[in-house]
This record gives structure tokens, sequence and C-alpha cells, in this order.
């Protein structure tokens, strides 16, 4: 088997799009070292709609940034759609960025040339593959995002939601299998917000494995899975309660104040849990040391 494989014939690994294990990535200067990630475990299912939350420094953009392909890991296993990314050669990489990721930026400057009208943009990863038809193509791309009016726009001539939603059309111009988001609702309204949400809600009803990196609390509140990284390592989950699971577009529910996901704490693969901060604070922990015990079904953890 070709070693930047892995075996997808197995019927648990065939719906496999992301496969973590044991990620590590230091970057070092010539003063210092900085551990971005801690030993990540995580999995990710052809088909979900995954959220990715976390304080600025634990680790989230740079584990999006290496399932894009655009930063290499320094130890442990990282696979997509079957590639292995520690192994794949620079023309390999190329080719993986072009066909089977596509990726939508915070920054807009990132996304657009600003020199290109909107329809062009979207065309122009497609002049890298062998698509066909690009120009209708396009025009589908367009009225997916709501903005078929736009075509012959630039950048300058298109507002901030505008262009996150012409973005998405970019990134999806060569039928990526797996979409990567950096905060793609981080510069607009909540009215612009709730729309790009619903046109990743569209795509993943339509088979779309989609995995975003977002502070936007509203937005992380309606996704099934949200899966928080703290310290470079995945801390705990959140799974969308099966009340709301049909109810994500609805406008009259307070999304921000209410409670529409059960928390999982996340065990890694040698039975370690990150304790929440806050609970450390509750029982007014001093130190590094507690007790842990079995009571009525129940692991307790206490302060000495």
């Amino acid at each position: 088997m070709d070693s930047n494989s892995i075996d997808k014939t197995n019927s648990n690994e065939s719906d496999i799009m992301v496969q973590a294990d044991g990620l590590v990535k230091i970057y070092k200067t010539r003063e210092t070292e900085v551990l971005a990630l801690q030993g990540l475990d995580l999995t990710v299912h052809t088909g979900e709609l995954t959220a990715l939350i976390g304080n600025s420094g634990s680790g989230k953009s740079t584990f999006l940034n290496m399932i894009g392909g655009l930063d290499r890991p320094s130890a442990g296993k990282l696979f997509v759609d079957g590639n292995n990314l520690f192994t794949m050669t620079e023309k390999e990489l190329v080719a993986y960025k072009r066909d089977t990721v596509g990726f939508v930026w915070q920054n807009n400057g990132r996304n657009m040339l600003p020199y290109l009208t909107a329809i062009e943009n979207i065309m122009l990863p497609m002049n890298l593959s062998n698509t066909k038809h690009k120009k209708d193509k396009a025009k589908e791309l367009l009225e997916l995002v709501g903005l078929p009016e736009k075509k012959n726009s630039k950048m300058n001539m298109l507002s901030g939601g505008e262009q996150q939603r012409i973005a998405i059309a970019i990134a999806l111009a060569n039928s990526p299998k797996l979409l990567l988001a950096d905060e793609p609702t981080g510069s607009v309204d909540a009215g612009t917000a709730d729309y790009i949400f619903g046109i990743f809600t569209e795509l993943n009803k339509g088979g779309q494995t989609i995995l975003i990196v977002t502070h936007d609390v509203a937005l992380s509140k309606k996704v099934k899975r949200v899966v928080a990284i703290r310290d470079g390592k995945i801390s705990s989950e959140r799974v969308l309660k099966e009340q709301y699971a049909d109810r994500v577009r609805e406008s009259s529910i307070d999304w921000r104040a209410e409670d529409t996901q059960d928390e999982y704490v996340v065990l890694d693969k040698a039975n370690r849990l990150q304790i929440p901060r806050e609970l450390i604070d509750e029982i007014g922990l001093e130190g590094n040391k507690v007790k842990i015990g079995f009571k009525d079904d129940h692991i307790v953890i206490s302060k000495p």
C-alpha cells in the first residue's frame, strides 16, 4: 500500500475524514520554543459539521492550518481523507490543497484578489484543475451563497459579509471533500452571521464535511458537535441536545443564553482529562495535587 494513505476498506475507517493521534507542533526561534499542540487526538467523520473553540493561543488555528496543508506537524499522526500529511511531498501537498480541502479565511484580503470580479475569483481555483464548464459552476456557487447579482463586482464594491460569502464560493470551487473555515463570522453582524451559518447548514445537509474555528458563541451553540481545545489538547466536547437539533434556523431562540448542548470532558489515550479551571477554583485548590475516589457510581475529585 502507498505510504501516503491509510487502508479505508475497513467500514469503521471508511467514513473518517480527519484522524489526529498524539499530534504535536513545536515552533522554535533562537531564544524560545513554543509547544502549540501537546498530543492532540481528534477524529472527524465524513459528513460532520464540527466547530473548534478555545482561547487565543490554545492551538486551534495551528491545528486548522495543519489540516489545510499550510503547516507541518512536528510529531504524531495526521490523516485527512486517507492522506498522510507527514509524508506527503511538496507536489502531493499542492494537489491536496487544490483538490481535498477548501479554506475560508477570517481576513477577507486572503480570500479574494481585489483586481478580479467575484465570478473571476471563483473561477480562479478551477483554472488549476480539470473542471469543465467553469463559468456555469461559478454561477451556481454564486446562487448558493445568495449573490448572483454580484458576479461582476470587485472586492471594493462588496460589503464585508458579501466578501465572506464569496469566499465560501471560492473555497467550494473545486468541490473539496473538507471545507475549513477560520472565524467565518468574526467580522460580520449577527444577521450576516446567521446567513453564513445557514449556508454551512445547507452544505452539510448535502454531505459536505465542515470544520469551523470560531469565537462566535451563538454559532458554536448551534453546531451539533463542538470540540474545545485547551493548552494544545482536546479538553472537552459539547453535543447539541436533541430538542434543538431541528431548530438551528429559528430566530426566536436566544442561542447565546440558552443551554443548548451537553458537555463532556474528554479522556485522552492515557485516560487523562483536563479539569476546567472554574471547577478547580470552586474547590479552592492550592498546588497541583487532588484526591480522587469512587462514591455512589461517581468519580469524586477533591482537594487534599
